[in-house]
């Protein structure tokens, strides 16, 4: 099997909340807010309380959880990495960090030359698994 280019990865303190939330909440999963309620932060949700519709792509998983984002907002940040990080300040009013007094945030790279040319050959999941 070829190389492997991840479309969404977490930095170490992103990684280290993730696993506090889980050691309280049990099995996690994200969905990267398209700018509703919650503006376009990542949203952490117990697996399976957030509802995968068939126009959700998974990007792939961070700390062993899924994640997901809308099909459409996708095609637009398709050449895009995903790096997801914590910042001080309120989360999300749905996103289970929100109270730890910090919250998920995305930031994001623009894929190399060499990444995109992996990237077109690795197929991407829509909808739920």
């Amino acid at each position: 099997m070829g190389k492997i280019v991840e479309r969404v990865t977490a930095t170490d303190a992103a990684l280290e909340l993730i696993d506090r939330l889980r050691a309280r909440h049990g099995p996690l999963m994200f969905h990267q807010s398209g700018g509703c309620c919650d503006g376009s932060s990542p949203m952490c949700y117990p697996q399976g309380e957030f509802r995968i519709g068939g126009s959700d792509v998974k990007l792939g998983e961070i700390g062993g959880c899924p994640f997901y984002m809308n099909q459409s907002q996708f095609e637009y940040w398709q050449h895009t990495q995903l790096i997801i990080d914590v910042v001080p300040g309120r989360g999300g009013m749905f996103s289970l960090e929100g109270p730890e007094g910090v919250r998920f945030h995305t930031r994001s790279r623009i894929y190399t030359d060499e990444e995109w040319a992996v990237l077109e050959k690795q197929p991407v999941q829509i909808g739920a698994e």
